[in-house]
């Protein structure tokens, strides 16, 4: 049966290893055109990472395939190729909310590629102060989920801040119970983040009422208190399970099974034209009736799109509030362009956030 099955296999395998050979010859002619485009851009002063370039290069090589591979595999491919590329021009670095094995990590190297260099950081306020002071030229910051809606402190700081939005990526968020045995034998308390705590209550209140929920700074820090201490289970994902050596006592306790976050790219550098892009705004509006309506209304107008619309409270001790808006399109489409003008004229307050590539 053995001698059969390898008669068989032999000249498939073959063949499979001299299109690996051509393969191989032509991604290394691919790096060496990488590194003269690294050349050009380093004359020219330019970034390193175009995101619109690289959605435009995915988006291409997908139309393109007539299968089996699909658009998923088409991405996940040449995400890595072309991250690689990008570290032979200049390593990049990117500060995510660590420790490592968050959501937030993960969130990263799907949007990067594993080329880039991660810098884990404490808190979502240090991600953008690594990007402000130059320790990282991006940061990966969680901006809504699609069960406890947006992050707070992402929203406040996108409103401080002078770094822009250049990217977005939805995460599909699977939640695991870790402990250090893969039971629940001995275990008194679950710690994760706040919302994920908040993702799996009906979960938790269903199968470990007895457990005391303790919200900490992340899921990778909640595995990290686990794997110290048999008595904690900790809410998070396969990687934070492997990085530090727990067990999955029940996997995939999030309430929601098409619970996704969403996380936006921040940086110094705004993104092109990509043909399929989001423009993020940020805007407030003048006391006075329909004022809302008023600053909507170039919008319709125009033909433009939104697709998000979250209110925040202003903070200055009245009932004001920010208004935070997504609308299909780059701030240099002229429909786009033309609402926007339309809108600074209306709004108390605008900023845009930036012009990005939309998740695919």
């Amino acid at each position: 049966m053995d001698d059969e099955l390898n008669t068989k296999l032999k000249p498939l395998r073959d063949r499979i290893d001299a299109i690996d050979a051509q393969l191989i010859a032509l991604l290394n002619q691919r790096a060496a055109i990488a590194l003269e485009v690294g050349e050009v851009k380093k004359h020219y002063n330019a970034p390193v990472f175009r995101p619109e370039r690289e959605q435009q290069v995915i988006a291409r090589l997908q139309d393109m395939s007539a299968g089996p591979l699909a658009g998923d595999h088409i991405s996940a491919i040449w995400r890595e190729i072309m991250a690689a590329s990008r570290a032979l021009e200049q390593q990049v670095r990117a500060a995510f909310l660590g420790p490592i094995g968050t959501y937030s990590e993960q969130a990263m190297y799907e949007y990067f590629g594993h080329a880039i260099e991660g810098l884990a950081c404490p808190s979502i306020d240090e991600v953008f102060r690594s990007v402000e002071a130059g320790s990282a030229e991006f940061g990966v910051v969680p901006v809504e989920n699609s069960s406890e809606g947006a992050v707070s402190r992402t929203l406040d700081l996108l409103l401080q801040t002078q770094l822009v939005i250049g990217g977005e990526l939805a995460l599909p968020i699977h939640h695991n119970l870790l402990t250090q045995s893969g039971g629940l034998t001995g275990v008194t308390r679950v710690c994760a983040h706040a919302q994920a705590l908040a993702q799996c209550q009906r979960w938790l209140s269903t199968n470990a009422p007895h457990l005391e929920r303790q919200a900490v700074s992340s899921n990778a820090e909640a595995a990290r208190l686990a794997a110290a201490d048999p008595s904690v289970a900790a809410i998070a994902g396969d990687r934070a399970a492997a990085h530090y050596g727990l067990q999955v006592a029940y996997a995939l306790i999030q309430d929601d099974p098409h619970n996704r976050t969403r996380f936006v790219m921040i940086g110094k550098d705004p993104a092109g034209v990509s043909g399929r892009d989001q423009t993020s705004l940020i805007v407030s509006v003048k006391n006075e009736p329909g004022a809302v309506f008023k600053l909507l209304e170039p919008l319709a107008r125009h033909g433009v799109s939104m697709t998000r619309f979250e209110s925040r409270p202003a903070r200055v001790g009245t009932w004001e509030y920010y208004f935070y808006i997504d609308v299909e399109g780059h701030r240099d489409d002229a429909p786009v362009a033309a609402a926007l003008v339309e809108l600074e004229k209306k709004a108390a307050f605008l900023k845009i956030l930036g012009s990005y590539p939309r998740a695919r």
